[in-house]
């Protein structure tokens, strides 16, 4: 009798699991079953640019029917529980589905560390819907704005996420003469903490060319209907605002009998958790290499996927699970039509911009899609991304 392997999930760790599962077990007696919420793949790490162009979704979103292969069962529907010790997972319809390996790949969600009204008053960007939502409000406070009093817009975290989002709102404002003002609101000394001063000063040279007003070195406190307060005792008064500031494992993961910490399921570089036929990958996960967690960054999951796919194959055979080893490709990350490279293996330039970096910016995006569909496909989106 074959074995039931579950993926639960289908973002970037979600589908490159599958893909390698499904060419990993293509002759052997197994059952693959693929779980989600969508019908589609989303290529999240280029969301933003639906808040510009929502024409953009149709470029960024992948039907699942056209990654998987026919044998691969997808199920669409809401994760509610994983009985670990039954190896049950339960969906929001009701559907029972029985497990012998699970791999969780559920990505994450919004964290508002607390901050009182955040959660009420902010907008995020983690789904298609979230970038749509903004599209139109945007739109609608610029109906209302005028040149002398336009409309403000507050993005709250100066990561990646909130970069290019105030980015597409601000070159958006400007193709279109829309009366917007963008503020970038980060909590630590600088903007992309923990990145390199070179990095950090190039972006910031680019925000600062798009008319970003950037306000560093303040957490925010509490959050209004209209106003944010920071810890220094200064407010900002807002029309929309939006929040990228953080990340924490899905209110689903909260009942699950596993080893976690902030609904993250916590691994070494072989995925498996605690349980042992539990594994997880992507920012579902907190893994650990030994030196630390490593990133939950697209290209982390990317990575992985086909070590474990590997390891459920060895568990099943009995063999000892072998070790991942994450190698960091450098950050890309775009601002309106600009965009911004940074360590970048074989090339000889530690960080530059201009026309290369928007070229490597797309290549990154078409790669992916080429990867979980076709070069037809990718190239297809080329303008788009």
């Amino acid at each position: 009798m074959g074995h039931d392997i579950v993926v639960l999930g289908a973002g970037y760790a979600g589908t490159s699991a599958v893909q390698s599962l499904e060419q990993r077990f293509q002759h052997r007696d197994c059952n693959i079953t693929w779980v989600d919420l969508h019908d589609y793949h989303l290529v999240l790490h280029e969301v933003h640019r639906v808040i510009r162009n929502p024409d953009a979704k149709h470029e960024i979103t992948i039907p699942i029917n056209e990654i998987k292969e026919s044998s691969t069962n997808f199920i669409r529907g809401r994760v509610e529980t994983i009985e670990t010790d039954q190896q049950v997972i339960s969906l929001d319809d009701g559907t029972e589905i029985s497990y012998d390996y699970v791999l969780i790949a559920l990505g994450s969600q919004t964290a508002y560390y607390g901050i009182s009204g955040l959660s009420d008053n902010a907008h995020t960007v983690k789904s298609l819907d979230d970038a749509l939502t903004i599209h139109d409000q945007l739109r609608d406070q610029a109906n209302t704005a005028s040149e002398e009093n336009p409309a403000h817009v507050v993005v709250g975290g100066a990561g990646l996420s909130g970069i290019q989002t105030a980015g597409e709102i601000a070159a958006l404002a400007d193709e279109e003469g829309l009366p917007i003002s963008v503020t970038l609101v980060e909590a630590m000394e600088s903007i992309m903490p923990g990145h390199s001063s070179d990095l950090q000063r190039s972006v910031r040279r680019e925000l600062e060319q798009a008319n970003i007003d950037i306000l560093t070195d303040d957490p925010i406190t509490e959050a209004k209907t209209n106003q944010i307060k920071f810890a220094s005792g200064n407010s900002v008064n807002f029309d929309l605002f939006i929040w990228t500031g953080g990340i924490t494992g899905h209110d689903t993961m909260e009942s699950v009998s596993i080893a976690k910490e902030h609904n993250r399921v916590q691994a070494d570089t072989t995925f498996k958790t605690s349980d042992d036929s539990v594994f997880v990958i992507g920012d579902a996960g907190l893994i650990n290499n030994g030196d630390g967690v490593i990133p939950p960054t697209a290209q982390a999951a990317w990575q992985a996927a086909d070590t474990v796919a590997k390891n459920i194959e060895r568990s099943i055979d009995g063999k000892p699970l072998e070790t991942w080893n994450y190698s960091d490709k450098g950050t890309v990350i775009s601002i309106g039509e600009s965009a911004v490279a940074h360590s970048v293996p074989v090339l000889p330039i530690e960080t530059f911009g201009s026309y290369p970096a928007q070229i490597l910016k797309k290549m990154v995006a078409a790669r992916w899609i080429a990867s979980v569909t076709t070069w037809s496909r990718a190239l297809g989106s080329w303008k788009t991304l």
